[in-house]
């Protein structure tokens, strides 16, 4: 490795990290967070954070806010258009190419990602670390494990389209780079339960330390909070029993405010709000931090999500129930992935520090 910047005499690897969504950004924050500098180090030497911005304005939003957050602790945030039009794609890889080949180590928060699979063809960096972008991350391990070729979960099972197959070598060269070797680190670092790791890769305790210093504790009230789910959205579960299914949770629980995950639609939103009369909120962090920061109810009712992990470790020390409400197989799709059911059955059953409760019959 290279000498890079900080305290002359002292070696400090390049990394360059990509995020495509807030909590990808903001694992990343928890990642830098559990690798303090040593004293001779200075604080975020050789740190660039790229940011591969989506077009949904409310997750832009909320990039936007936590680039603000990355920038205050002294990292570099480089905001990329990379989805702006057809040209945009080759204009971000063009223009991150030489900092691609000159980088020692390269974190990332979605492994699916075909942009980041792109660019894992292009590296050299033989130290590669991939945060948590929620439950996929359990998927992504277990791929691997099993020498899989990477398909989000909620696709599995599927057929492959022509975009698919033409995109297929790319990503079996991102697979191989992701596979641990001689010369070749690879770190999982997560707040999921990770059991069968391949061997070679290491695998670290996200605790969301970085997350309990910066905000809280939380004002916690004595009501009930929804937090919301994209599996209507990406095509799981049926959305009219969903929006039952909240309308049942929140009355036997007396919940009143519902968080949306910001991958929801606006459509199913305003139904949620006319139908169950919770109030909506549109979070413009994620969630964890929202949590954190308060107010927030004295029970928190979810459905299997990445949440009913990461919120225990984020409001560790609080007073907040974590409760988790399973999907039942008749809420699922005709279209849905062969694979769907038994991953939500594994997200709730592995979740640390949460309280089961009876499944919602829906008509």
């Amino acid at each position: 490795m290279s000498l890079r910047a900080g305290t002359p005499g002292t070696t400090t690897p390049h990394t360059l990290a990509f995020v495509e969504s807030p909590v990808q950004l903001l694992n990343v924050l928890e990642w830098a967070h559990s690798r303090r500098p040593r004293p001779r180090e200075a604080p975020g030497a050789g740190f660039t954070l790229v940011v591969l911005s989506p077009t949904d304005p409310m997750t832009r939003g909320q990039l936007r806010r936590m680039a603000e957050l990355a920038r205050h602790d002294g990292h570099q945030v480089r905001w990329e258009e990379a989805r702006g039009g057809p040209a945009a794609p080759f204009r971000t890889i063009g223009g991150l190419t030489r900092e691609l080949r000159r980088a020692d180590r390269i974190v990332m928060g979605d492994p699916f990602s075909r942009y980041v699979q792109l660019l894992l063809t292009i590296t050299r960096a033989d130290d590669l670390v991939v945060v948590d972008d929620g439950t996929a991350t359990m998927e992504f391990v277990g791929q691997l494990a099993r020498g899989e070729r990477l398909v989000r979960w909620h696709r599995k099972g599927g057929r492959q389209g022509p975009r698919d197959l033409l995109f297929a070598p790319v990503s079996g060269v991102a697979r191989r780079r992701l596979t641990p070797g001689p010369a070749r680190r690879v770190e999982v670092f997560t707040s999921m339960p990770i059991e069968d790791a391949p061997a070679g890769v290491s695998v670290t305790a996200n605790t969301f330390a970085w997350t309990r210093e910066r905000f809280g504790p939380p004002r916690v009230t004595k009501g009930a909070d929804v937090v919301g789910t994209s599996l209507v959205e990406t095509g799981v579960v049926d959305g009219d029993r969903y929006v039952h299914a909240v309308g049942v949770l929140a009355k036997a629980h007396g919940a009143t405010r519902y968080f949306a995950h910001r991958r929801e639609s606006a459509e199913k939103l305003h139904r949620l709000a006319v139908e169950t009369g919770l109030e909506v909120v549109r979070p413009d962090l994620p969630l964890e931090l929202i949590a954190r920061r308060g107010p927030i109810g004295r029970t928190v009712l979810s459905f299997p999500s990445t949440v009913v992990h990461t919120l225990p470790l984020a409001l560790t020390g609080t007073e907040v129930r974590v409760a988790v409400c399973d999907i039942d197989p008749a809420w699922l799709t005709r279209t849905a992935s062969p694979r769907a059911r038994g991953f939500l059955t594994d997200v709730t059953e592995t979740a640390r520090g949460i309280d089961r409760l009876a499944t919602v019959t829906t008509a």
